[in-house]
């Protein structure tokens, strides 16, 4: 379906109804993007995972519009009675009083200061944060504390808030992390349908630094035999733009998520589709997503060994740093309920 990463709507694993659409409702009707209203009273999430460095993330949305086939984030929709196919990039749950659980969050008298993620599951930046303004509305209040935050995203409509970016920066309080998939404008428009083109996205790596923010490059996931070849290029295309650092994660695909990047591999690849699928489950450990902490993230076997080795030797020629970077510092970290902002603001 056009500017849809999967063609299919599956039901979730935790679904005993099965639904059939109306035929009388055309598809592009059934399938046009539907904003649901969250009414979750707290907006951090921790974890204790050893494969990602930050141990609590903030997502403003469920589910994600970027509509990336590949993503991991999928099955998540389940719990929540849809299915990890077209439900995912069309039903997007918003958490519109974010910004509100998340100053309520930081003030309490307990809350210890951690480097936050934004986002750990989904797009903190897809294209309804145009309109919503959640992600921007998080970043005021961050930007007001002085939290530090790490920003991923393959978006481009970062650059909006480049103004609390650049306050943030002042107190070495953020890095962006820009997803770079691959550099071929025909192959993100299917796998990313919805996300920005590789040439914006580099463009804002480029302008990022140049605003004096951290900067640098996620190529994630690495999928072989399809964007794989591209490592070397991609990483020199980012050096070019003057990204700091770079990393990288192989693909995986739990649950539901291997039936319909299957599906899609056999609608725009069919030729490698067992090739493909064949490479990813011998890095998983010969499922689709191993379950084991730092096998799923950077696979195993020898193929796998094959990506690290050449990932490193690149970045060792482009001049990126890669590995753990360091924690963002938490010393300027203030509370505030912005009346001290106003004050100050009333006496220059």
């Amino acid at each position: 379906m056009r500017g849809r990463g999967s063609g299919s709507n599956p039901d979730g694993r935790f679904e005993r109804l099965d639904y059939t659409p109306d035929p009388e409702v055309p598809p592009e009707k059934r399938r046009a993007t539907r904003i649901l209203k969250d009414d979750s009273q707290t907006i951090l999430s921790k974890n204790t995972s050893p494969d990602i460095p930050f141990d609590r993330s903030l997502n403003p949305y469920r589910g994600c519009e970027h509509g990336c086939a590949y993503c991991y984030a999928r099955p998540t929709h389940e719990y929540l009675g849809f299915s990890a196919g077209l439900d995912f990039e069309s039903r997007i749950v918003a958490k519109q009083e974010a910004p509100k659980l998340l100053r309520r969050e930081l003030l309490r008298s307990n809350y210890k200061p951690s480097p936050l993620a934004m986002s750990g599951v989904t797009d903190c930046y897809q294209p309804i944060e145009k309109t919503l303004k959640i992600t921007r509305g998080c970043l005021e209040v961050l930007a007001e504390m002085r939290h530090p935050v790490t920003i991923i995203t393959k978006n481009a409509l970062v650059l909006r808030d480049l103004d609390l970016l650049r306050e943030l920066a002042r107190f070495d309080a953020v890095r962006v992390a820009i997803s770079v998939t691959s550099l071929d404008r025909e192959l993100t428009s299917i796998l990313e349908p919805r996300a920005s083109s590789p040439r914006a996205r580099l463009a804002a790596v480029e302008e990022l630094v140049a605003e004096g923010i951290p900067a640098g490059v996620m190529v994630a996931p690495i999928i072989p035999m399809l964007n794989e070849p591209e490592i070397p290029e991609i990483l020199s295309a980012v050096a070019k733009a003057k990204a700091e650092f770079a990393g990288f994660t192989v693909v995986r695909l739990p649950w539901g998520v291997t039936e319909i990047f299957e599906n899609w591999l056999e609608e725009h690849f069919p030729l490698r589709r067992e090739k493909v699928m064949g490479r990813i489950r011998a890095m998983q450990g010969e499922t689709t997503s191993a379950a084991d902490f730092g096998q799923r993230i950077r696979g195993q076997g020898i193929f796998a060994e094959q990506i690290q080795s050449l990932f490193r030797a690149c970045c060792r020629r482009s001049g990126l740093a890669t590995g753990p970077l360091p924690r963002l510092p938490v010393r300027q970290f203030r509370k505030s309920d912005g009346f001290q902002q106003e004050l100050e603001l009333f006496t220059q």
